[in-house]
């Protein structure tokens, strides 16, 4: 099959492109640095002739609600017309477990994209994932405040990126599921608990302090919004292996 990945010069779509080729399908990496815009249309009508599948794994370029809000209502409509228009059977999308309960604007925006796909008529697929181990660091970098990380302690089940990439191509190498399913790490731990060990391992000096009123990336956490409800598969690599691996 020919299969356009949006984003996929990225983390997760680079992956997606190398696994989609290695089964002998046809992935088309379509980004702004390859000529591709979905926010503008630009590049999309040539990008998707041919195509039986779409996965999008873009992102904004801004967190701010207003922008990324802006970003996903119109980089998936100008998706969705393209494909509507080149015959394309099948739009996969990569989401975040817990959208629907975490308090913040790039959530809410992310739900504004899973309902326009839901509404759209046609084939789709939602992939919701947990947060990547790959963004540990970041993670911490955000919640530091005067040399200090602060993180609540919830569960958390990070994944490896490559997992993910994993279960997208499965996905999108499949029949439309007209559903969504949810993805995560094998381990579960705790929040503040993970980002202690990974610094520590990075032998980063920034002191974690367990702190239940801290917020993630602006919003208040409860217990279980950053964890599957219910089933959902898992990935193979364990937080000992990536580190490993990144060794």
């Amino acid at each position: 099959m020919k299969i356009v990945v949006i984003g996929g010069t990225g983390l997760v779509g680079s992956q997606v492109v190398h696994n989609l080729e290695q089964h002998g399908h046809e992935a088309v990496a379509a980004a702004p640095r390859t000529g591709v815009n979905t926010l503008t249309g630009e590049g999309l009508a040539e990008a998707l002739e041919g195509a039986q599948v779409v996965v999008d794994l873009s992102n904004s370029p801004s967190f701010a609600e207003e922008d990324v809000t802006h970003f996903f209502r119109t980089s998936t409509k100008n998706l969705l017309d393209a494909e509507a228009a080149a015959g394309v059977q099948h739009h996969v999308i990569l989401s975040i477990v817990g959208a629907e309960l975490v308090d913040a604007g790039y959530m809410r925006a992310k739900i504004v994209q899973e309902d326009l796909v839901k509404a759209s008529g046609s084939g789709w697929s939602i992939v919701r994932s947990t947060q990547f181990l790959e963004f540990l660091g970041s993670i911490a970098d955000t919640a530091e405040a005067d040399g200090v990380v602060h993180i609540a302690p919830v569960r958390f089940q990070p994944i490896a990126s490559a997992d993910v990439a994993r279960f997208v191509t499965r996905t999108a190498v499949g029949t439309p599921l007209n559903a969504t399913i949810e993805i995560a790490g094998p381990e579960t731990f705790g929040f503040d608990e993970i980002v202690r060990t990974y610094l520590e391992s990075k032998d980063d000096p920034r002191a974690v302090r367990t702190d239940p009123s801290a917020t993630y990336f602006g919003a208040p956490l409860q217990d279980g919004e950053l964890v599957p409800h219910g089933a959902a598969q898992l990935g193979e690599v364990s937080y000992q292996q990536w580190r490993k691996a990144q060794a």
